[in-house]
């Protein structure tokens, strides 16, 4: 994938234009999540390909050091608050923001997608990691079509292997289809097929992991806390110390020096 072809592919934008932030130069759209739920199902059965970010700090730091992928995020049509540290910085820039949850989004759009017919496709994961996913949704949404399932190598694709890939998902044709290759690879594979997918992509993240009871999630109250970063850093230590440290601490750092700014001007 080049950065001319995440640069030539624009798509239509359709947003609350009055509640869209700029989070440490990451676009944010601060929807409600019935709002969000609402939009993506309108573009369900469109045959348009679409792109749907459930923003975290990972993803919003990420955008600060990569250009290719700030561009790959900040054209999607739609980037939603997945972790609560942005939805407190929207409404310090005096914007109410609601934070919708890769997890919980995804349950929720499974839900509608089950009572209005709608198709639903899964692309990442382990194998064994999308076997129980699939099963753990057949059990929760007995009558949901899942018309499509693939677990891609963890690596770089070749040519034939990618083509198989939209090959199989055209033929599939998923109303949506939820990606959880993780950041930054699920949201720069979403922009540079989106030209050639008539599907609503949305980049899940862990949510595969979360539902397939893979990784357990943390309690609600720490949700609502924020403290969701915390729960998993202390069931997995050694894995997240270095990159939580890195991560927050600079997400903070812009965040500071983006308020900074606003307020000396």
């Amino acid at each position: 994938m080049s950065d001319q072809t995440l640069v030539n592919e624009t798509p239509e934008k359709e947003r609350f234009k009055e509640r869209v932030i700029d989070i440490v130069g990451m676009r944010l759209d601060a929807l409600t999540r019935s709002e969000a739920l609402e939009t993506v199902a309108r573009w369900g059965r469109s045959g348009r390909g679409r792109t749907v970010c459930l923003a975290n700090v990972h993803m919003a730091v990420e955008t600060s050091r990569s250009d290719l992928f700030r561009s790959a995020v900040n054209a999607a049509d739609l980037v939603l608050a997945d972790g609560r540290p942005l939805v407190w910085a929207a409404r310090l820039a005096g914007i109410a923001a609601e934070q919708s949850r890769g997890t919980d989004f995804m349950l929720a759009l499974c839900q509608l997608a089950q009572v209005r017919g709608f198709s639903i496709g899964l692309l990442g994961g382990r194998e064994a990691v999308l076997t129980r996913l699939t099963e753990r949704l057949r059990e929760r949404f007995p009558t949901l079509k899942i018309a499509y399932a693939y677990s891609p190598p963890f690596r770089s694709l070749s040519a034939e292997e990618d083509a198989a890939i939209i090959a199989g998902i055209r033929a599939a044709a998923p109303d949506f289809l939820f990606v959880g290759l993780g950041c930054p690879r699920q949201e720069l594979w979403m922009a540079g097929h989106r030209a050639r997918i008539g599907s609503v992509m949305l980049g899940v993240g862990a949510a595969f992991d979360f539902i397939a009871g893979e990784i357990r999630q943390a309690p609600r109250w720490m949700q609502r806390g924020g403290l969701e970063w915390f729960y998993r850093l202390i069931r997995e230590p050694r894995r997240l110390i270095g990159r939580y440290a890195s991560t927050n601490s600079r997400f903070l750092l812009l965040l500071a020096l983006r308020f900074r700014g606003r307020r000396s001007r």
